[in-house]
């Protein structure tokens, strides 16, 4: 199998002006590159550039995949949006890494495939773009997005059984597309997912209400909501949405169900039986559905034999015209003829006359060795 590597980077912020373009040229000749964008395949050689220096420089994200099995996420954050501290609360190991430029932090997440599966047919174009909104909804203070770094880390058994859970940020179970697109390119395991979501708030019960938003901007300062207004309609800041979510949330907690806490160890047990569980229920209703298959074609064998036995002398006399025609295709259809008669006698206490009539037909036609062999082949040897 050929080599596949897909970069992508993306600058959502800011657009690249001219030089900052050039700048990236450099570093390949093949990759599409516009004012948002960085793109490139390789199925030899590769990228010439550093990633984690472009994430700093240019871009907001970034996404790699290569068909080995190897799978990298960056979203890079405005440092006032994003507190390292928090980010570092979570990402805890080798699979999730956060750290910082002068303005920015960034979160490196990643999924390595130790076993080397080979991936055929991956391919990289739009897995970015589904998964780039959660980067606004981590700059509004949904933190979701962290904790499924953290459970990545859990995975890869990069954490001591004893590692303390961080907090459980609400919603869970009830993921946004971005970051259900997020689950699927890092290869989350579901199991363990929905076992560390079972300790997670409804995220209803903790996203603000329009009603309360309206209330706390109405208690802004006027000079503060011009200057709000003022960003807006220029343009100037486009996490501004995500800036004002993020006060209200820090100057409107919203105090969470105190919950035991719970360990590394304890999910990855959690998820194993919750795996054995749904494996045992998975294997019995196979079981179900087998013998349900088995009887239905059992009674459908049987319907068949009725419709047989109506006419049993017209079956004998079909056989024989099939016969007769001296094709492969109608000695095929003989024979299952011959099958189902036999089968018929057998279950009617008339397995003799059975025998008495294909020794008969086999004597009749003994100079057709291709029609003899087919009996053969399926026990009607007399």
């Amino acid at each position: 199998m050929s080599e596949y590597q897909y970069y992508e980077f993306a600058a959502v912020d800011r657009p690249l002006d001219r030089q900052q373009q050039a700048e990236l040229r450099s570093l390949s000749t093949r990759a599409d590159i516009t004012a948002t964008s960085f793109i490139n395949t390789y199925e030899w050689g590769d990228f010439k550039g550093d990633p984690r220096d472009l994430m700093a420089r240019y871009f907001d994200a970034h996404l790699y995949l290569a068909n080995w099995g190897s799978r990298r996420l960056m979203v890079r954050l405005p440092a006032g949006l994003l507190d390292l501290d928090t980010a570092t609360e979570y990402c805890v190991g080798d699979s999730a890494i956060a750290w910082a430029t002068t303005d920015h932090v960034v979160l490196d997440l990643n999924r390595q495939d130790d076993e080397g599966s080979d991936e055929f047919g991956i391919d990289g174009y739009g897995r970015l773009g589904s998964i780039i909104p959660v980067r606004a909804e981590l700059a509004a203070g949904d933190l979701r997005l962290l904790y499924v770094a953290w459970l990545r880390c859990v995975q890869s058994d990069e954490l001591s059984d004893e590692e303390p859970e961080p907090p459980v940020p609400a919603g869970m179970r009830d993921l946004t597309g971005s970051l259900a697109a997020v689950v699927e390119f890092l290869d989350l395991d579901k199991d363990l997912l929905a076992v560390a979501a079972s300790a997670s708030p409804d995220l209803a019960t903790t996203a603000p209400k329009p009603a309360e938003l309206r209330h706390w901007i109405a208690g802004l300062p006027t000079t503060e909501k011009d200057a709000i207004l003022g960003r807006l309609i220029t343009g100037a800041d486009r996490q501004l949405r995500g800036e004002l979510l993020r006060r209200y949330r820090v100057e409107h907690p919203v105090e969470q169900p105190v919950m035991e806490p719970r360990t590394a160890g304890q999910l990855i047990e959690a998820a194993d039986q919750v795996r054995a569980e749904r494996v045992r229920r998975t294997a019995e209703e196979r079981e179900r559905t087998r013998v349900r298959q088995e009887r239905a074609a059992r009674q459908a064998r049987q319907r068949h034999l009725d419709e047989l036995a109506v006419d049993e002398p017209a079956a004998w006399r079909q056989v024989a015209t099939l016969i007769d025609m001296k094709r492969p295709r109608e000695y095929d259809i003989a024979v299952q003829l011959l099958v189902d008669l036999r089968e018929l006698s057998d279950r009617d206490g008339r397995a003799t006359s059975f025998r008495q009539q294909l020794v008969e037909l086999r004597a009749r036609h003994a100079r057709k060795p291709s029609l003899l062999e087919r009996l053969d082949l399926v026990g009607l040897n007399g």
